[in-house]
């Protein structure tokens, strides 16, 4: 009989203790996850404090039931108060047991996971079980003593590594680094972690805790430079970013302070980074990326088809990076060009894609032999036929696309999908040309499509459910987070770019210089500015010479050649290594066009900078959560933290208009609309929530509670 048994009567607890011998072997048991949650936290103490007073038990193994030890705390529990002993408190609590325990880890072991096991004893895991502190992704440090601990087994480089980074290590390296005593057999965890305690018992020798082992920390005092180097060496993740300093300076602290006293640093820490406003945005980023799944019109348990072959309709840089996603996860492709000289070049970049990844050690050569025997190539589209999923992904021409989908719905089988790349063009207009409109969506991939991790799903007004719910299923499958949105001129991620590279736009004319517009936004957080990426995109791409009128600045500089960097000129120029400079030319262009207009020119703020290019933005996210174009508020700040690379520490668009305030930015675009026009107009919607008081957050709440 077990001590659970005994105690509860035979009902399941979220920790169950039973005995193996002199052994007590506690199980956490809190599915999915084991998230160390108020009710866990309490379960695992009384089953420590059950083994102690137990005279039979002599040592204790910890473990996890499922699929891993433990993913962590509960981060719902971060913003109200927990109840019952704190997760710090259950982990002193663990390492001052008097009998030895010894964690025993499969799957993965994260965040307040790990530092569950650090307090252990001694820790054993299997061959594929995975370690981290990833609290810095949140905005946080670990907060109960994983910047202590850590340090004290694998020393602080390596230590600090891991915390500022948030990566995981696997067993073999955790082992060599001192994190592990021992790395068990595949199945035999419990088996393996049941007679290292009995052999810890025979040998009799006294328990060493964590907390007292420093010789690894002694040896980094005398390594000067450390953590300057540690810096140095992860220096695009402190851009913009508080929580990684603040993992580097606690463990420093640890280094040189007592345990008690940096532990209480951490811990302070911790609190300060928690309500902050980077972690908050933080926290809401990892709740949305869940929560974007969730559509609220499609059940959970929508069928969903078959995807066992793709096909591919143009081997361009897109085409050829879409089927990347598809061949990595296993899936065979088969890609059409029209041209065969199009078709060996797009075979060939993806060759070398692969090739690449091979040399720099993050694929195997074996496995691009395996990928690129996944890919068939044709000139022919009858190739498409046996095909459950096709992928047009050609230029931005509607004729085009259109003509393509007349083609693949005499081609395709019953019951496959046809989906379009476009990134702005009607979906119901390309469906329409089709018999099957219910077997029509958009699947919007971001550039390079084998590298971002988002797509935008594009809903057609007569897309089936389960062609929708294939769709989200799939993007997972391909490593791809995915968000539903509706049909609009560039749905959602490049509506919201149209308003803000037409302000833009209009302010080089105004006066501010293209460098002053790329800084601020760069400043804000952004990755790249609008006239830097235009020139990286290439100022040519959807421009013709036949059309053009001279008008634009953007038209002048394309009549001049300057097209971006591949020319070496646009709205910079570059250097042979593309290293850009201001260019005298392009802004004597920006002045004849301002001057032409009859625009006098006049210094531009920073802060009329940031207010043109970003308010104009939430007010067109506003707009499309009227129209029920995106589900959540929250959907629109996945798509630009993950396609355009909104700075996640302020939590996308949305999230940082509630952090500006809404009354703020309605009576500044109200200003803007007087001063310069009707694009600035509050939405009503806008209007309304910053009248009642209200948050994009609480709308989201309420929206979901009236669909129920």
């Amino acid at each position: 009989m077990t001590v659970t048994d005994q105690a509860t009567g035979g009902a399941t607890q979220p920790a169950e203790l039973r005995r193996q011998g002199r052994v007590g072997v506690i199980t956490l048991n809190a599915a999915p996850v084991n998230a160390l949650g108020a009710r866990l936290r309490a379960a695992i103490r009384a089953r420590i404090e059950e083994a102690e007073a137990d005279p039979e038990i002599g040592a204790v193994v910890l473990t996890g039931a499922g699929r891993l030890f433990s993913a962590g705390a509960d981060i719902a529990e971060f913003d109200g108060a927990a109840d019952g002993p704190d997760l710090g408190e259950l982990i002193d609590r663990v390492e001052d047991t008097e009998k030895p325990v010894v964690a025993a880890i499969h799957g993965q072991a994260l965040g307040g996971g790990l530092e569950l096991a650090l307090a252990c004893h001694h820790r054993l895991a299997t061959p594929s079980a995975k370690l981290g502190l990833p609290e810095v992704k949140l905005g946080l440090v670990p907060g109960a003593g994983g910047t202590q601990r850590l340090p004290r087994l694998v020393g602080p480089r390596i230590a600090a590594e891991m915390i500022v980074t948030g990566k995981t290590v696997g067993a073999k390296a955790a082992q060599a680094a001192g994190l592990l005593d021992a790395v068990t057999a595949e199945d035999g965890l419990i088996a393996d972690a049941v007679t290292f305690a009995e052999a810890l018992l025979a040998e009799g020798k006294p328990i060493r805790r964590t907390r007292e082992r420093d010789e690894r920390l002694l040896e980094a005092r005398d390594e000067s430079g450390l953590f300057d180097a540690v810096r140095a060496d992860n220096a695009k993740l402190f851009r913009g970013f508080e929580a990684p300093q603040a993992c580097l300076d606690c463990v420093r602290a640890a280094t040189d302070l007592p345990f008690a006293e940096g532990l209480a640093f951490e811990r302070d820490t911790f609190r300060r980074l928690m309500r902050g406003a980077q972690s908050i945005a933080q926290r809401h980023v990892f709740f949305a990326e869940r929560e974007v799944a969730r559509i609220p019109d499609l059940p959970a348990d929508t069928p969903t088809r078959p995807i066992h072959r793709v096909g591919i309709v143009g081997a361009g840089l897109m085409g050829g990076g879409i089927a990347m996603n598809f061949l990595n996860a296993g899936i065979p492709v088969t890609i059409v060009e029209a041209a065969p000289e199009a078709l060996e070049r797009g075979l060939g970049l993806i060759r070398k894609n692969y090739e690449a990844s091979a040399k720099k050690g993050r694929l195997r050569p074996e496995d691009v032999t395996t990928r690129m025997a996944l890919l068939t190539d044709s000139l022919d589209f009858e190739a498409l036929a046996a095909c459950d999923l096709v992928i047009e992904a050609v230029y931005e021409n509607r004729d085009l696309k259109r003509s393509i989908f007349e083609r693949l719905d005499r081609i395709a089988k019953p019951g496959a999908i046809l989906a379009t790349n476009t990134s702005f063009l009607d979906v119901d207009a390309i469906a329409a040309v089709t018999s099957r409109p219910q077997d029509v969506i958009g699947l919007h991939f971001f550039s390079p499509a084998n590298v971002m991790r988002l797509l935008e799903v594009v809903r057609a007004e007569k897309t089936a459910p389960d062609v929708v719910a294939t769709a989200m299923r799939l993007a997972r499958t391909i490593g791809k987070i995915a968000v539903q949105v509706g049909v609009c001129f560039g749905f959602v991620g490049n509506r919201l770019l149209d308003q803000r590279q037409r302000e833009a736009d209009r302010l080089i004319l105004d006066g501010a210089l293209p460098r002053d517009v790329d800084r601020v936004l760069q400043g804000f957080g952004l990755p790249i500015g609008p006239f830097a990426m235009m020139d990286l995109v290439g100022l040519d791409l959807g421009w013709s010479r036949e059309a053009s009128k001279g008008e634009s600045v953007r038209d002048i500089l394309c009549e001049r050649d300057r097209r971006g960097q591949k020319t070496g000129a646009g709205f910079y120029d570059y250097d042979e290594s593309r290293r850009a400079t201001p260019s005298e030319e392009a802004e004597a262009i920006i002045r004849e066009v301002a001057q032409r207009r009859g625009i006098t020119q006049r210094t531009v703020s920073d802060q009329e900078i940031l207010e043109r290019c970003l308010y104009p933005m939430v007010n067109e996210g506003a707009k499309i959560l009227a129209e029920g174009k995106a589900w959540r508020a929250s959907d629109i700040d996945v798509v630009w933290i993950n396609g355009f690379g909104w700075p996640v520490y302020t939590g996308g668009p949305m999230h940082w208009g509630d952090a500006v305030g809404l009354p703020t930015i309605v009576e500044s675009l109200r200003r803007l609309e007087a001063e310069h026009g009707p694009d600035f107009k509050p939405t009503p919607l806008l209007e309304r929530l910053a009248a009642e008081g209200k948050s994009f957050s609480e709308f989201d709440r309420e929206r979901s509670a009236k669909r129920g």
